[in-house]
């Protein structure tokens, strides 16, 4: 019998209708399952069980594709990444921890902290520190929305694909989710798996991989998520970075429990603990059962429990005051110290090192490790030929600790640092009051020339893809380049006549080059290999200044009063820019068509009641933070700076001001209190003479 068409498609949508009711219902089965497994680590079905629920599910999304829905769970591996990946800007800044190796630094660490906020902690929150990727996930309406890289800590890179495949990180929350939520966490390869994978390279005839943290951070960065799925990578979700909707939460524990509730895998070890002797206690508990889990761990991070505590202590420009990482102790391991060399860097300083017998230490394979300097290698008395013992500091840059000198060979020589260099055969020199020998030998040594071009182009300045040790190697033998100018002239097109080159890799290079002509200010600052530089002071200079033009044409003492510089800095800063070679290389750069100004984003002023006058703030305001603080000045015409002065208008010092006041105080420049800041911000200037 044929039905009549309106009873036909009757029909049909009461089948769809059906379908959709049970896809929904066996998602919800899954994401149960998913959360028992992963997060509570109390499965309900067995693994067939659960391989029968997905196929079913598989089978009528096949059959229904309408019905597919990015969350869910069939749809965790997606198809190729697109090219590089993209930048993505954190909500909030994922920010570095401070370290501490030893009791004593860590009750200096909370002596520290209690001035900052007045009193000591309510309590601690202790936590594992995973040897793995960090990472940020972005929830929107309770859907994973996106997933990044720490990078630099404000912007990292996409890998929202890849991290979908992995499947202890839900797509969707349980419960009553915020509108906005972006968590931090630690992606990880267990050591189980990171067997299997090496056992599975065995059998292939292919090379093992090193350790479980390299392999995690490569199986992140996959192109293909279907290579990232294959790696069995699993996540702990630590903190809350951002959340706009959700509960008012008071404490770090109380977030980490939301988190749990939420579907989000936390760790099981995690502990609120009342004061630092309860806090020492876990540490050395860790330290003692430090291999038994089925992940790495490299330390023990401790956290003030309290947000409103945690706000009082506030940030440095790195790190969280109100957490610490307590790096447990490196593996070590011994060796035969095969030679001693050098290596001149980026800044002409030469440093020797060692080329070892290869040894497997902290999970990895040692060949070579860092002396440090001249100095430090005879304060240890380190020969060639001796048995050493290697350990990788902070587990991660191999070092020499000692000889063991009962093996010493009776022949051994003290070693002495070459009179010249073994690259340019300049004099190496070691400057009045250094540690370091230098090469004489400028940008003409061919090793620090190597080191500094590489370092312009590497991720974190300039960010030219293509242009590694291999490529600048070949610029540099060719004498295509000589300088980093050079890189933005060269005619890349001569890449062609030279062996591993075509037209794809020589237009990714063109294209990588012309990117990174847009840079901004504090890229190409942190590229430009300044003492003291780094990629946080550039940006502290970039903000202050906003040209090179400006930063090179201010005195020593206009870039010492920028916040955050001082003088050591300010004077290094200062002596860069006034280098002639410098000047014609940024002037190069120009040329080039670098970009060398930013575009200014800072609000005008309301007022220039404060014009020409600068004021410094220290301590703990109640009513402000720093930052608005500094805002309410800045928006009246003033400047803020991070030292005081005869010059200075004023100092403004809230609760426990430190060294700041007592040199405002000898000065005589007047100190304002909170209330005093309110005066000034609603009477202007005049009110300091009246007081």
């Amino acid at each position: 019998m044929v039905l009549p068409l309106a009873a036909a498609d009757q029909t049909v949508t009461s089948m769809t209708s059906d379908a959709a009711n049970e896809i929904e219902a066996l998602r919800a089965q899954i994401n149960h399952h998913n959360y028992r497994y992963h997060v509570l680590d109390a499965p309900e079905v067995s693994d067939v069980e659960y391989d029968q629920l997905v196929r079913r599910l598989s089978a009528l999304e096949e059959a229904h594709p309408e019905l597919i829905t990015e969350d869910s769970p069939t749809q965790r591996v997606g198809g190729l990444v697109d090219g590089a990946f993209a930048p993505v800007v954190h909500r909030r800044r994922m920010f570095s921890l401070d370290n501490v190796v030893s009791m004593a630094e860590l009750e200096a660490w909370q002596a520290r902290l209690a001035r900052a906020i007045g009193t000591e902690p309510d309590g601690y929150v202790c936590e594992l520190k995973f040897d793995g990727l960090a990472v940020s996930l972005t929830y929107l309406d309770g859907r994973l929305a996106g997933a990044a890289t720490r990078g630099d800590g404000v912007t990292g890179e996409d890998i929202t694909a890849n991290i979908r495949t992995i499947d202890a990180v839900p797509l969707r929350l349980y419960g009553d989710p915020p509108a906005v939520m972006e968590v931090r966490g630690e992606v990880y390869l267990p050591v189980s798996a990171f067997d299997e994978l090496n056992a599975r390279q065995a059998e292939l005839g292919l090379r093992p991989y090193v350790n479980p943290r390299n392999t995690a951070a490569g199986s992140v960065r996959q192109k293909d998520p279907a290579k990232t799925a294959g790696r069995r990578l699993a996540i702990w979700v630590y903190q809350v970075g951002h959340l706009e909707g959700g509960p008012q939460l008071g404490s770090h524990a109380e977030a980490l429990a939301w988190l749990g509730d939420l579907g989000l895998r936390t760790n099981p070890e995690s502990k609120r603990l009342t004061d630092l002797a309860t806090v020492e206690a876990y540490i050395a508990d860790v330290a003692a059962h430090r291999h038994d889990r089925d992940y790495e761990i490299d330390g023990i991070v401790v956290k003030v429990d309290r947000f409103d505590q945690q706000e009082r202590a506030g940030f440095t420009a790195k790190s969280p005051r109100w957490a610490v990482a307590y790096k447990l102790p490196p593996e070590e391991k011994t060796t035969m110290l095969l030679a001693i060399e050098v290596n001149v860097g980026r800044t002409g300083a030469v440093t020797p090192y060692a080329r070892l017998d290869p040894v497997f230490v902290g999970g990895v394979s040692v060949s070579t490790a860092t002396l440090h300097n001249e100095g430090e290698l005879h304060r240890k008395d380190l020969r060639q030929g001796d048995t050493v013992v290697v350990r990788r500091a902070g587990d991660v840059i191999p070092e020499v600790v000692a000889p063991v000198l009962s093996l010493r060979p009776k022949r051994a020589r003290v070693w002495r640092m070459p009179a010249q260099c073994p690259f340019c055969d300049n004099p190496i020199v070691t400057p009045e009051g250094e540690a370091r020998a230098r090469c004489t030998g400028g940008y003409a040594c061919p090793s620090r020339l190597r080191e500094h071009l590489f370092h312009f182009a590497s991720r974190g300045a300039m960010d030219i893809e293509g242009l590694g040790y291999k490529t600048v190697d070949l610029l540099i033998n060719e004498q295509l380049i000589a300088d980093p100018a050079d890189i933005f002239t060269m005619d890349v097109d001569r890449l062609l006549d030279f062996d591993g080159w075509g037209e794809t890799s020589v237009g990714k290079l063109r294209a990588a080059i012309a990117a990174a002509r847009d840079r901004p200010v504090a890229r190409l600052l942190t590229a430009l290999g300044i003492t003291h530089v780094g990629g946080t002071m550039a940006r502290t200079l970039a903000d202050a200044f906003g040209s090179m033009e400006a930063l090179m044409t201010a005195t020593e003492e206009e870039i010492d009063a920028v916040e955050g510089v001082g003088p050591e800095i300010g004077a290094a800063i200062a002596a860069w820019t006034a280098d002639p070679d410098n000047r014609m290389l940024v002037k190069r750069l120009g040329e080039a068509g670098v970009r060398l100004a930013d575009e200014r984003r800072e609000s005008p002023a309301v007022s220039d009641e404060l014009a020409g006058l600068t004021f410094v703030i220290t301590g703990t305001l109640a009513g402000f933070t720093r930052d608005e603080a500094t805002a309410a000045i800045t928006g009246q015409g003033g400047k803020v700076t991070g030292s005081v002065s005869k010059k200075t208008a004023a100092v403004i010092a809230g609760e426990s001001p430190g060294s700041k006041l007592a040199k405002a105080e000898t000065l005589g420049v007047p100190v304002l209190d909170e209330a005093g800041l309110k005066r000034l911000l609603t009477e202007g200037p005049a009110m300091l003479g009246s007081r």
